[in-house]
C-alpha cells in the first residue's frame, strides 16, 4: 500500500504544478501502469508566505507553515513534502511540532551531489535561501563546499524569479543571462536551490552538473511513497 504524499505548496503555484506532474510522470516512467500514489495539496498564500520570509517574522512563519502541514496531516497525507527550498530553513523547528514524516529537499541534493562527486557547488535561489545557511549545514556532512552568488547577483536572480518564473514566464535573454552569472564561478556543481529555477534551467544548458532540487525532491518522495 502506498503511503499518501502530502505537498505544502502554492509556494508558488507554478513549482506546486510541476511537483504533481513530476511525481506522476516518475511513477509512470518506471511502472507503465496508473497506480499513482495518492497525493493532497494544501496551496499556502504566496505573497503572506514570502512577506513573512523578507520580514524575518520566524514564529510566525513557522505557525503559517505548520498550518499548512496540520490540514494535511487532517487530510490524510502519511508524509509530506514541502514544495519549495526556502521552508527549509525552519525544518527541524517545523518536524518537531508537525507530528508526521517530512521529507528534507536538502537531503535529497546533498544525496546526489555526493553521488556525482562534487566538491564546491554553487547555490541560487531567492535572496532568503542564498542568505541562509540550511544548504551550507546539509552539505557539510559530505565536505562538499556550498558558495553563493554575490550580492549584485543575487539581486539579479532573485528579480528573476519573483518577477519572472513564478507566474510561468520563460525568456531565452533571461536564461543566457542566469548562465553568464553561474559560469563567472569556479564550481563543478550548481544547486538550482528554488523550485520554479528547473523550470528555466535544465542539463543541457551548462556544462557543470546540475542539481534539480524539484525532481530530486520527487524522486525521494516516490520511492518513500512506494518503498515504505
Amino acid at each position: 500500500m502506498k503511503k499518501k504524499i502530502g505537498i505544502l505548496g502554492g509556494i508558488s503555484s507554478a513549482s506546486t504544478i510541476q511537483y504533481y506532474k513530476t511525481i506522476t510522470d516518475l511513477y509512470f516512467k518506471e511502472f507503465n501502469d496508473y497506480y499513482y500514489p495518492e497525493i493532497i495539496i494544501c496551496s499556502l498564500d504566496f505573497q503572506y508566505f514570502t512577506d513573512l520570509e523578507d520580514e524575518h517574522r520566524t514564529g510566525e512563519y513557522i505557525d503559517y507553515i505548520l498550518t499548512g502541514i496540520h490540514a494535511l496531516k487532517k487530510a490524510g497525507a502519511d508524509f509530506v513534502i514541502m514544495a519549495a527550498n526556502s521552508p527549509h530553513s525552519v525544518l527541524s523547528e517545523v518536524k518537531n511540532q508537525s507530528g508526521i514524516e517530512i521529507l528534507s529537499i536538502v537531503e535529497a541534493v546533498a544525496q546526489n551531489a555526493k553521488e556525482s562527486n562534487l566538491k564546491k557547488t554553487l547555490l541560487t535561489g531567492i535572496k532568503y535561501t542564498m542568505q541562509s545557511d540550511f544548504y551550507q549545514k546539509g552539505f557539510e556532512k559530505f565536505g562538499i563546499e556550498v558558495l553563493v552568488p554575490e550580492n549584485d547577483h543575487q539581486d539579479i536572480i532573485n528579480d528573476i524569479i519573483f518577477s519572472e518564473l513564478v507566474i510561468n514566464n520563460f525568456l531565452d535573454t533571461t536564461r543566457n543571462k542566469f548562465i553568464e552569472i553561474v559560469n563567472s564561478y569556479k564550481v563543478d556543481g550548481i544547486i538550482l536551490g528554488c523550485t520554479e529555477l528547473p523550470l528555466l534551467i535544465k542539463q543541457d544548458d551548462i556544462d557543470i552538473k546540475v542539481l534539480d532540487s524539484l525532481s530530486l525532491h520527487c524522486e525521494a518522495a516516490l520511492k518513500y511513497s512506494i518503498n515504505n
